[in-house]
C-alpha cells in the first residue's frame, strides 16, 4: 500500500496470485488504484485479476507483468472482458515510459 499526500492510495500486488485477503485490503485501506499482474503464469491471469478488482473495490487498474515472454498470455483486452460488469472501472494500459 502506498498512501500519497491527500490520501490517494495505491495497491501494488507485485507477482502474486489472487487471495481472499484482498477483500480485507479493500475494506481496510480503500485503494483508489491497483497495479495487478495479468500474465496468467505464476501470477493472476485476467479472470483472477477481475476478481481482485472486485475484492479491492478499485475503479482504476494498471495491468502489469504481461506480454514480456510468450508464456505470459494474459492481455488487457481479456481483463476488460472479464471485468466488463464492474461499473466505472478504468483500465489504464501504459506503454513503457508512459505516466498516468
Amino acid at each position: 500500500m502506498i498512501r500519497m499526500p491527500g490520501g490517494f492510495t495505491i495497491y501494488h500486488a507485485g507477482d502474486t496470485a489472487l487471495f481472499g485477503d484482498m477483500k480485507l485490503i479493500g475494506d481496510l485501506y480503500h485503494p483508489d488504484l491497483a497495479l495487478l499482474p495479468i500474465g496468467d503464469h505464476f501470477t493472476m491471469g485476467p479472470r483472477e485479476a477481475a476478481y481482485a478488482i472486485r475484492f479491492l473495490g478499485v475503479k482504476h487498474v494498471i495491468p502489469m507483468h504481461y506480454a514480456t515472454f510468450p508464456v505470459l498470455t494474459g492481455t488487457p483486452d481479456a481483463l476488460q472482458a472479464e471485468a466488463k460488469d464492474i461499473a466505472g472501472l478504468q483500465i489504464h494500459v501504459l506503454k513503457p515510459g508512459e505516466t498516468l
